[in-house]
């Protein structure tokens, strides 16, 4: 209760939380300097405001040189800690587990029902972006596809970065949260390949034909979760 109350009051300051959201929008780690330009504040603050929400395991940083000589500048990063408020307590995680162990029991034919309902789930979070946009695929340009598939990958909390040539039908997706990183300890393997059939489902629902390919896994120690996707003649 004591941590919870300590997150509220410091997420409270209006300026506090715009400057996490900048954080977290941001991929990359940010100096005071950055944040005392981007929000127009004086850098004495904007250093506060920084350790205010390391205070609280928001944020970690890192003294950084800066190759001009001078003390090293400070680099301020998002935390690997989670952050949940729920009132009354409820613990998510707990049942995520609960169920990704029960169906790991049931073997081959368990995996390959978790792998389908992630798919059938990406699927879905695309048909709701399209009930709210009143539109059909057939619609869609290619940017507007991209569009749309950046917009779902943000409220589903990867935090994406994505690239796309239409002229060569490429799209390079990167994930800067996984989240699902906290049940992966059950069995990285069979999660990621879940997490994988999640981003299909999301894909295919947008393009005919499509070849996904993972390039980095955050599970290997990459900085991110990146794919190339290939749209098929």
């Amino acid at each position: 209760m004591e941590q919870t109350l300590r997150i509220t009051n410091v997420l409270a300051d209006p300026t506090r939380y715009y400057i996490y959201q900048y954080i977290v929008n941001n991929h990359h780690g940010v100096s005071v300097q950055q944040i005392a330009d981007s929000f127009e504040i004086h850098p004495n603050v904007a250093r506060l405001h920084l350790s205010k929400l390391e205070d609280v395991d928001m944020l970690t940083s890192e003294a950084r040189k800066t190759g001009k000589g001078g003390r090293p500048s400070r680099i301020y990063h998002l935390s690997d800690k989670v952050i949940q408020l729920h009132f009354p307590f409820r613990d998510y995680q707990l049942l995520s587990k609960i169920a990704i162990q029960t169906m790991m029991t049931l073997g081959e034919a368990g995996k390959q029902a978790l792998y389908e309902t992630g798919k059938s789930f990406g699927v879905e979070l695309i048909n709701q972006q399209l009930r709210i946009k009143s539109t059909s695929i057939d619609s869609l340009t290619f940017d507007e596809k991209v569009s749309m598939l950046k917009n779902a990958a943000t409220i589903a909390g990867f935090s994406p970065e994505i690239m796309a040539d239409e002229d060569d039908n490429k799209i390079f997706f990167r994930i800067y949260n996984c989240p699902f990183k906290e049940v992966t300890s059950a069995d990285p393997d069979t999660i990621c390949t879940m997490h994988n059939f999640f981003l299909k489902g999301m894909f295919e629902s947008l393009f005919d034909n499509v070849e996904l390919v993972e390039m980095d896994n955050m599970m290997a120690n990459c900085v991110t979760c990146s794919y190339n996707a290939s749209i098929l003649a």
